[in-house]
C-alpha cells in the first residue's frame, strides 16, 4: 500500500501520524522548530518583563488592560484547543470526516480569537492612543502579543491549507503527519497565550 493510499479502519495503524519514516522524521523536526520558537518567545517574554514598567502617563496595564475581552479571547483558544483535540481523536478513529469538522471549528474559533485581538488593538489605539511608538511598554506589548497573533494566523492558514488540498484525498499515511502536527504548533500557540494572560495582563491588572 503507497503512504499515499486512502485508509480503511482494518488497516489503520494505531499512530498513523508515525507509521512512515517520513512521519517519524516530521515529528522530530517539528520538535527542533518548537525548541526554536520557546526561545524566541522566551526572549519575548523577557523583553516584556524588563519594559512593561516604562509607560508614559497614565497608558499603563493596570489603566488599560480590561479582563472582560481577554477572559472571551482565552476561553476562545483554549476551546479551540479541545475541538483540535478531537479533530485527532476522529483521525486516530479513521473517521476523515468528523476530523475535518472539528478542524473547522478549531479555525472558526481561531478567528474569533483574531477578531477581538484586532478590536483590542484598535481600542487601544483610538481611545487612549496607546501605539507602538507611545513607549517602551507599547513597544513590549506590541512586539509579544502581535507576534503570537501573527502565530495564530499562521496556524490558521496552516490548518486551512490542509482541508483545502485533502478535502478530496481522504486520510492517508502521508497527510495524516501533517494534521497532527499542526494539531501540536496549534497547542503551542495555546500554551503560550496562557502565559501571555498570566504574565502581561493578570500581572499587569495586579500592578
Amino acid at each position: 500500500m503507497s503512504h499515499e493510499d486512502v485508509l480503511n479502519p482494518k488497516e489503520m495503524p494505531r499512530e498513523p501520524e508515525k507509521a512512515t519514516l517520513e512521519g517519524k522524521n516530521k515529528f522530530v523536526g517539528f520538535w527542533f522548530f518548537l525548541g526554536g520558537e520557546t526561545v524566541l518567545f522566551a526572549s519575548l517574554f523577557g523583553t516584556y518583563l524588563a519594559l512593561n514598567d516604562s509607560t508614559v502617563g497614565e497608558n499603563t496595564a493596570e489603566n488599560l488592560f480590561g479582563l472582560d475581552l481577554v477572559f472571551i479571547m482565552t476561553m476562545l483558544l483554549l476551546t479551540s484547543s479541545l475541538t483540535s483535540v478531537y479533530a485527532i481523536y476522529h483521525m486516530k478513529n479513521n473517521d476523515f470526516g468528523k476530523m475535518m469538522t472539528w478542524f473547522v471549528i478549531t479555525i472558526v474559533l481561531g478567528f474569533g480569537f483574531l477578531g477581538c485581538e484586532i478590536f483590542e488593538f484598535t481600542h487601544y489605539i483610538h481611545e487612549y492612543e496607546f501605539t507602538f511608538r507611545s513607549s517602551a511598554f507599547g513597544s513590549a506589548f506590541y512586539t509579544l502579543v502581535g507576534f503570537h497573533g501573527g502565530h495564530v494566523l499562521f496556524g490558521l492558514s496552516w490548518m486551512l491549507a490542509l482541508i483545502l488540498r485533502n478535502a478530496k484525498r481522504g486520510l492517508n499515511l502521508y497527510n495524516a503527519p501533517k494534521f497532527y502536527i499542526a494539531s501540536l504548533y496549534w497547542h503551542f500557540i495555546d500554551v503560550v497565550w496562557v502565559f501571555i494572560f498570566t504574565v502581561v495582563y493578570l500581572m499587569g491588572k495586579a500592578g
